[in-house]
């Protein structure tokens, strides 16, 4: 009955589908020039994304997460991030995790889906998942330098302090889902046996680690030193780094664990890139793409909305930050630009803090791994502590 209860569910969904297709086909108005911009500026999104991000930076974030899964044993990930390790140090290091990994919202996912699948409590997952892409230390930089050294200092402090609070109240409210994953998880991970040295281990993930960080590496928009100085040799680095792990997996791994680790890898690209892609053409369409004018809501009643520090203009950019797809460090360019409509310092914050964390196309593939009601908890604690925190820092700058 089970089988025939979810084949039935199944041709529901094609059902559904279809009928939406067909109703966007018959009504939509094709010769409204907005929306043939919208239209063409969904798929510019979609080819800037797969352009700039798929190549350098969500490939290498899904080797590492198909590694994760495949070579990390699930005692070594619940003594660091399962519900009984100690606080202080799984919050610790999920949450300056994004100091490390300069990624975007989109690009963090098969990362957060890799430890989360093998055994991290939801509380330390789900503060990786936030301070990934929200605490890129290139990014505060420029926030301080471009918007000033409040909403720099605030973007930064916020930024640690989110991803602590909301995995603790992530971890409070599903608190028995997550201690029945950690039991299961410690019986399977008691069966695993170790191939390799943690020596070895190390080299290994800090290899492939090192290979995202300096593949992904973007080119600041001011000539910060350090940074032009790391983009200039990035890909002889990333080159070096690709040996050293071909060296690695020659020698330490048989054919059997290659092979399992890109199968492993491949089943998180099945799960996660059409989700994404559907994700970032939806974006696409209805803002258009970062710094353009060419979505469904005009640029101008965005700038309307979020002017003064009132409690709507806080939830709006709030809201706003949280649907729209911003790539690593386009955020600071746009609200620049708002700023300079109008936006206020306090609605500022709450898009910096709401905006690189969470979009669109992250917020489908969450749901496929934590499932409806744990994603919505999370969108709307990252919204409501981004307004509220928004809200205050506009009180009083």
């Amino acid at each position: 009955m089970e089988d025939l209860g979810e084949k039935l569910m199944k041709e529901y969904k094609k059902l559904i589908l279809i009928f939406a297709v067909f109703i966007a086909a018959y009504f939509t108005p094709f010769s409204n020039p907005r929306v043939i911009s919208a239209i063409l500026e969904a798929f510019h999104l979609l080819q800037e994304y797969a352009r700039e991000h798929v190549l350098f930076c969500l490939i290498p974030a899904l080797f590492i997460a198909g590694a994760i899964s495949n070579f990390v044993s699930q005692g070594a990930v619940i003594k660091y991030f399962g519900g009984g390790a100690k606080k202080w140090v799984s919050y610790t290091v999920a949450s300056l995790s994004g100091t490390i990994l300069a990624v975007c919202s989109c690009t963090v996912l098969p990362l957060f889906a890799g430890i989360y699948k093998k055994g991290a409590g939801i509380g330390p997952a789900v503060a990786f998942l936030y301070s990934g892409p929200a605490i890129n230390i290139l990014a505060i930089i420029l926030t301080a330098r471009v918007l000033g050294w409040e909403l720099g200092v605030a973007r930064a402090v916020g930024a640690i302090l989110f991803a602590v609070i909301i995995g603790l109240i992530m971890a409070f409210l599903f608190r028995d889902e997550d201690e029945a994953r950690r039991k299961l998880s410690v019986t399977q991970g008691s069966q695993e046996e170790e191939r390799r040295s943690p020596a070895q281990n190390l080299s290994y993930f800090a290899t492939l680690v090192s290979i995202l960080v300096f593949a992904a590496w973007g080119k600041p928009a001011q000539d910060v030193g350090f940074f032009m100085a790391v983009y200039s040799i990035k890909w002889y680095l990333s080159v070096v780094l690709l040996a050293v792990l071909a060296i690695m997996l020659i020698k330490w791994f048989d054919s059997d664990e290659r092979t399992s680790w890109v199968d492993v890898t491949w089943s998180f690209a099945n799960q996660i890139l059409p989700l994404l892609f559907v994700g970032v053409l939806v974006a696409g369409l209805l803002m258009g793409r970062p710094g353009s004018d060419a979505g469904l809501i005009p640029a101008q009643y965005v700038a309307a909305v979020v002017g003064g520090n009132s409690l709507k203009s806080n939830f709006v950019a709030s809201i706003l930050g949280a649907f729209m797809y911003f790539a690593t460090l386009t955020e600071i360019p746009i609200i620049q630009g708002l700023v300079g409509s109008g936006m206020g310092k306090g609605p500022a914050l709450a898009l910096l803090l709401a905006g690189p964390a969470l979009s669109l196309p992250n917020m489908l593939v969450i749901r496929s791994v934590l499932g409806t009601q744990k994603t919505l908890v999370f969108v709307l604690l990252v919204i409501v502590f981004a307004a509220v925190t928004g809200m205050i820092f506009g009180y009083y700058f």
